[in-house]
């Protein structure tokens, strides 16, 4: 009778003690899933290129545009067809409509001429604007091909309806003189503006147009696109195919109708060039 006891209960021990584990193993999914959840949410992709990831802020060793932080969306959900203004988005174009958002900062073109950017380049017009410096090596030069291209296939629209501009991140080195040189070499005609002037001016109008960096070689081959009088504004990867611009640009000018429209972005090598992500 005794033995009985005892094997009963060495035995719900070991029912007991055998549970146990099975009962923390029940538990561990749990925080891994948690793990993995704040893994995820620590993600971030560029808005340019979404194949271009990384678990850590920073910018696209591609085009060198700030990291967007990824959110809990559905799987390749790239975010771009959401309101800037819900996202938070950092890269995307916000207020440009707004009067004064763009700077009328005092700049000097490659003859040398002062203007005004936003009265004299900016206002009544479809424009193009891209960032370069004359020293640069790598990028620059396919920017500046890429907008002589454009020259080319646009005719004379460029300097009739549409503008085209360049301007200096490295505004201490590009005087107009170097700029005009720059020009020259790639054979730009009216219509396309280099842009230089007083350093502190020229970084304000940088950060105002989303293009500051602090080491000019980080500059990002983003081009900017907007239709002033409508109040339309888009942005494009520079290095893209001309063709691609150029429909970008052609797009922008048709737009009409109140200020304030919504801008897009456009990813390269994806067919939706109209992924809406900005509202003014």
């Amino acid at each position: 009778m005794n033995s009985r006891i005892t094997l009963t209960l060495v035995f719900s021990a070991l029912l007991v003690v055998g549970s146990a584990p099975v009962g923390l193993g029940s538990k561990n999914p749990a925080p891994a899933q948690q793990n993995e959840a704040k893994k995820d949410a620590r993600r971030y992709y560029c808005v340019m290129d979404p194949e271009v990831k990384a678990n850590k802020p920073g910018t696209c060793p591609k085009c060198g545009m700030t990291l967007r932080a990824a959110k809990a969306e559905a799987p390749g959900d790239s975010g771009a067809n959401k309101n800037a203004n819900e996202t938070n988005d950092a890269d995307a174009i916000k207020d440009y409509a707004r009067p004064g958002a763009i700077p009328d900062t005092p700049i000097s073109d490659q003859d040398g001429r002062k203007l005004h950017f936003y009265s004299d380049l900016v206002k009544g017009k479809t424009v193009a604007i891209n960032f370069i410096f004359t020293t640069c090596t790598t990028i620059c030069p396919p920017l500046a091909a890429t907008f002589r291209r454009i020259q080319q296939e646009m005719g004379d629209r460029v300097g009739r309806d549409i503008a085209l501009i360049s301007i200096s991140v490295d505004p201490a080195t590009d005087v107009p003189q170097r700029l005009k040189a720059f020009a020259a070499k790639f054979k730009a005609g009216p219509g396309w503006t280099f842009v230089t002037g007083n350093k502190p001016e020229i970084e304000r109008l940088l950060n105002a147009l989303g293009a500051a960096v602090t080491d000019k070689n980080d500059h990002t081959p983003m081009v900017l696109v907007g239709n002033e009088p409508s109040g339309y504004w888009t942005r494009t990867y520079g290095l893209a195919p001309a063709a691609i611009l150029v429909k970008v640009i052609t797009d922008a000018a048709a737009k009409s109708g109140a200020r304030g429209a919504a801008g897009e972005i456009h990813l390269p090598g994806s067919a939706n060039l109209g992924a809406r992500v900005a509202g003014d």
